[in-house]
């Protein structure tokens, strides 16, 4: 217990944050989202155009492993080309600091004092921060460019995300047709659900309250499938 007048010792407590760095929560998310949208807009439009439910339900399985694939590739791609874009940008500020160590110290006084450092500290904390070469490079990324370099996200962790997410949710409006229903309206009341359940727990990463992010999902998936339904119908209706 501390003396009277003085203040207690302040102490540090662990404490974790959310995935920002784009990883697998946004590929998560993308794909849970686009495979919900893809094919609940997909059953729409085919049905709404007069097709058979084994057309509908061989139309949403060609998308949904052809949409997976896609997804996993694009987002492996996506995070692989920025994560080296990243290291050539890092090989570029190494290459700086030997060439121009003292423009580049200055660069990072400059850098302190418009983070709130005094003028008169600014140097000196420089000087020393400078002494690493390591820490003087991730202090440069990381300010010049926004990035940790010791914190890229993994291509892979994306894109298995990213399939395995789309494919649950392209799946979702599916189900009535795989389980015997042949009723469209039933496959598309599965996709609104299934999209306001995903916009629901994707809330849990945000600030956004439940409801406004299920509200939010489920208006953005009924317009795609609202115009599909259209197109689907007035194509039927051109052929027959």
């Amino acid at each position: 217990m501390s003396a009277a007048g003085e203040s207690p010792a302040a102490e540090a407590h662990e404490h974790t944050h959310a995935d920002v760095s784009g990883g697998w929560l946004r590929a998560a998310v993308f794909g849970a989202m686009d495979g919900l949208v893809t094919n609940t807009a997909l059953v729409a439009g085919v049905g709404g155009g007069g097709a058979a439910p084994r057309a509908i339900v061989l139309s949403g399985v060609a998308s949904l492993v052809a949409g997976a694939i896609s997804m996993a590739l694009g987002e492996y791609t996506s995070v692989k080309t920025q994560n080296e874009q990243l290291d050539l940008e890092v090989a570029k500020e190494r290459r700086e600091l030997e060439r121009n160590p003292h423009g580049e110290l200055a660069e990072l006084v400059e850098m302190l004092r418009v983070r709130g450092v005094d003028d008169e500290l600014a140097p000196v904390v420089a000087r020393q921060l400078s002494r690493d070469p390591d820490t003087a490079l991730r202090l440069h990324v990381v300010a010049e460019l926004g990035l940790n370099p010791e914190d890229k996200p993994s291509p892979v962790t994306a894109a298995v995300s990213s399939f395995l997410t789309f494919a649950t949710g392209a799946v979702v409006p599916l189900l009535p047709y795989l389980f015997g229903a042949s009723l469209l309206w039933v496959a598309l009341l599965c996709g609104g659900v299934g999209l306001a359940a995903a916009g629901a727990v994707s809330s849990r990463f945000t600030p956004r309250s439940w409801w406004s992010a299920a509200l939010r999902q489920l208006l953005f998936g009924g317009m795609a499938a609202g115009i599909t339904y259209l197109i689907g119908l007035a194509i039927g209706v051109s052929v027959t």
